[in-house]
């Protein structure tokens, strides 16, 4: 159970709550189980793999992105990691002074800053990630090899929808609220 209750019990509060709405259920249902699946998933690594490391799941996720990218400017790496500059700041901050990871001026452009992997961040990661790797193996585990490719292909799918949509554009009108005449 990820929160106070169970996804049954919170499955039959909604549906009570909505009845009568005319809303899309199957894509109600469909996003909230991506959203609770999410959350349990990464509340699963960071109290397995990433605590014993001391590491929160964004500090994970932004080591992973530079692992992953090499040297990358700070903008590109908050995006990727789907974080804020500002949550960036304070995440890079607590793996530089880990020593995991180093900042350093953009050489083209002193208002940029690059972000790239010390020695022993590079080692973290090449320790840590087979460990993740077999918790990953584990969260999936209950399916069948068509299950996962199914649930994998659907995700991507979901992802490269909004993708190609722009993130920042509603898509669907979404009504205004109205204004208090004074």
């Amino acid at each position: 159970m990820a929160g106070q209750h169970t996804l049954r019990e919170t499955e039959r509060a909604i549906a009570e709550r909505l009845n009568g709405l005319p809303i899309d259920v199957r894509a109600m249902a469909g996003v909230s189980n991506i959203y609770r699946a999410a959350g349990a998933v990464r509340n699963h690594f960071e109290h397995t793999v990433l605590a014993p490391h001391d590491l929160t799941w964004t500090g994970w996720v932004v080591l992973w992105v530079v692992w992953v990218w090499g040297d990358i400017e700070t903008r590109l790496v908050a995006a990727e990691a789907g974080i804020s500059k500002g949550t960036l700041t304070g995440v890079a901050t607590t793996l530089e002074a880990r020593g995991l990871m180093r900042r350093r001026t953009h050489p083209d452009d002193a208002r940029r800053v690059l972000l790239s992997l010390t020695p022993a961040g590079r080692r973290l990661m090449e320790e840590l990630f087979p460990a993740f790797n077999k918790q990953e193996a584990f969260v999936i585990s209950t399916l069948t090899a068509e299950e996962v490719r199914v649930l994998t292909s659907a995700l991507r799918k979901i992802v490269l929808n909004i993708e190609e949509a722009g993130a920042t554009e509603p898509l669907v009108p979404v009504a205004a609220p109205r204004r208090r005449r004074r």
